[in-house]
C-alpha cells in the first residue's frame, strides 16, 4: 500500500511487462515525464512504440541491442549503475523500437526515461565516452554527476535526465532547491522523478541491494513545500523506490555509512526552453560559500566510462 502519493516503494508501481511503469497516465501528480524499468532474460526482446514521448535506452545492468525503426545500435551497458559510466540510446516519438537483452548471465535491467514532446529528432547512440562526468560540491555534499541527458550536454526536444552518485555517508540534492516556477533566467518550471539504488555491503561486491534482509543498503530522501503548495515526503529509500516531485524544495538525498546511493533523476515540465534553472532554498543558499574551503570527496569519481 502507497504510504505517501508522492513515494512509491519498490513493486509498487509494476504494471504488465514493467516492474516499474511512472507515467502522466498511472500518477496522477505527473503531467510530463515517465520512468519505466524492464528486466529482460539474456536473448529476451521487449517490443514497444514511443507514441508522444522521446526516451532513453539506459541500461541500469546488463548489455542489449536496440533497433529504433530499423536501425540498430549496440550497447555494451554494465555490471551495476556503480561500477561504470553507461552508454546509451535516444530514441525519438512516433517510433517503434525493440530491446533485446545480450546480458551474458543474469537478468538485464533498462531503464526507460522519457518525456512528451512536440518535435521528432532522430535517434542517437551516445558511448560512454562521450558523457560528461561531473563532480559537484565539497566535503560531505560532493557527489558525482553523469551528464548523460542533461540540458548542457544532450539534444532532446523536451527530456532532461541524469545520474547522480552519493559515496557512503554524503549527502546531495543539497541545499534543498526546487525547479517550480517559471522565472526566466532564474527558474524553470520540471517535475522531477527520483529513482533509487543502493550498494549492497562489502561482501557483494558493491552490487546494488534489493532490500531483501534487514542489512540491506538504505538512504533518506527529504521534499517539502509551502503553505500554498504543499508536499511533504521523508523516507527511507532503498533499491527500486521511487520520489515524485511535481513542485516544491527536495534535498537532502543522505547515503547511509557504508552504502552509496545511486539515483536516476527524470525531468520535463511546459516551459518554452528546456533548460534547467534551480533555485535553493534561502534558509541553507549559505552552505554553497562553505564548499570553497573544502575539499572534493577523494573517493569521487566512484565510476567512469
Amino acid at each position: 500500500m502507497k504510504r505517501n502519493e508522492f513515494y512509491l516503494p519498490a513493486g509498487a508501481a509494476a504494471n504488465g511487462p514493467y516492474v516499474l511503469d511512472v507515467t502522466p497516465e498511472t500518477d496522477q501528480p505527473l503531467g510530463y515525464s515517465s520512468l519505466r524499468i524492464v528486466e529482460l532474460s539474456p536473448g529476451a526482446q521487449h517490443a514497444f512504440s514511443t507514441g508522444d514521448e522521446e526516451m532513453f535506452v539506459l541500461p541500469l545492468s546488463g548489455s542489449c541491442t536496440v533497433v529504433c525503426d530499423g536501425e540498430e545500435f549496440t550497447v555494451a551497458g554494465r555490471d551495476n549503475v556503480f561500477n561504470r559510466v553507461t552508454d546509451s540510446v535516444y530514441v525519438p516519438r512516433d517510433s517503434e523500437v525493440v530491446i533485446t537483452s545480450t546480458t551474458s548471465a543474469g537478468t538485464g535491467r533498462f531503464a526507460l526515461p522519457a518525456a512528451r514532446c512536440a518535435n521528432r529528432l532522430p535517434a542517437r547512440y551516445r558511448p560512454a565516452e562521450d558523457v560528461p562526468v561531473e563532480i559537484r560540491g565539497a566535503g560531505n555534499s560532493t557527489r558525482q554527476v553523469n551528464n548523460f541527458g542533461s540540458a548542457h550536454t544532450f539534444e532532446a526536444d523536451r527530456l532532461i535526465a541524469v545520474e547522480v552518485i552519493t559515496p557512503a555517508g554524503n549527502w546531495s540534492s543539497y541545499p534543498a532547491h526546487k525547479h517550480d516556477e517559471d522565472r526566466p533566467g532564474e527558474e524553470s518550471i520540471l517535475e522531477e522523478i527520483y529513482y533509487f539504488e543502493i550498494s549492497d555491503g562489502p561482501d557483494n561486491g558493491g552490487a546494488p541491494s534489493r532490500g531483501t534482509t534487514g542489512r540491506d543498503g538504505f538512504g533518506f530522501h527529504r521534499v517539502y513545500g509551502t503553505p500554498e503548495r504543499p508536499i511533504e515526503v521523508l523516507e527511507e529509500v532503498r533499491t527500486g523506490d521511487v520520489v515524485l516531485i511535481p513542485h516544491g524544495w527536495h534535498g537532502p538525498s543522505v547515503a547511509a555509512p557504508g552504502y552509496h546511493m545511486y539515483y536516476l533523476n527524470v525531468m520535463s515540465g511546459p516551459g518554452a526552453k528546456r533548460e534547467w534553472l534551480i533555485c535553493d532554498d534561502p534558509a541553507h543558499a549559505w552552505v554553497r560559500g562553505e564548499w570553497e574551503l573544502q575539499d572534493p570527496d577523494p573517493r569521487l569519481p566512484l565510476s567512469s566510462p
